[in-house]
């Protein structure tokens, strides 16, 4: 990943009420690399959502190199070949100014699968220096994020 032009990492994600924030914090956990899981560090904000129920944003900027790339290749190594094809498909819907957003399943991160998902997802968005579609694509073939 030496020539790959991510800048930084952004996760965000949300707790509900009705969520055990350890568990939610676990998912997300299974979505970092081992060895860089206790060195990214999340900001907590208290919400409340529409209906007055308390909700925690949870958010982190990973842009250290070797953290980034460690990420990227958990990331990589943990999508299945139909997500990574079902993301090529789409990928004019999950790139935008330079980023690729990526949705994933939380449920499913706890149980230590990676699954694209957009409902009450963990968001993850790979922000490049190049902006063009086709630089992306490129870049993402090179790293395993795309087939």
């Amino acid at each position: 990943m030496s020539r790959t032009t991510i800048t930084c990492i952004d996760i965000s994600f949300f707790a509900h009420a009705t969520e055990d924030e350890n568990k939610v914090m676990e998912a997300v956990r299974h979505l970092l690399p081992a060895t860089q899981v206790n060195n990214i560090f999340f900001k907590k904000t208290q919400m409340r959502g529409h209906h007055g129920n308390p909700i925690i944003l949870f958010e982190a900027r990973i842009k250290e190199k070797e953290m980034v790339k460690a990420v990227v290749e958990n990331l990589s190594s943990g999508l299945s070949s139909s997500d990574k094809e079902k993301l090529l498909d789409e990928v004019e819907l999950h790139v935008e100014r330079g980023s690729l957003y990526l949705r994933f399943h939380k449920q499913t991160a706890f149980l230590g699968q990676l699954r694209l998902d957009s409902s009450d997802p963990i968001r993850v968005r790979l922000r490049f220096t190049k902006s063009r579609l086709e630089d992306i694509v490129h870049i993402c073939r090179e790293i395993g994020i795309l087939p």
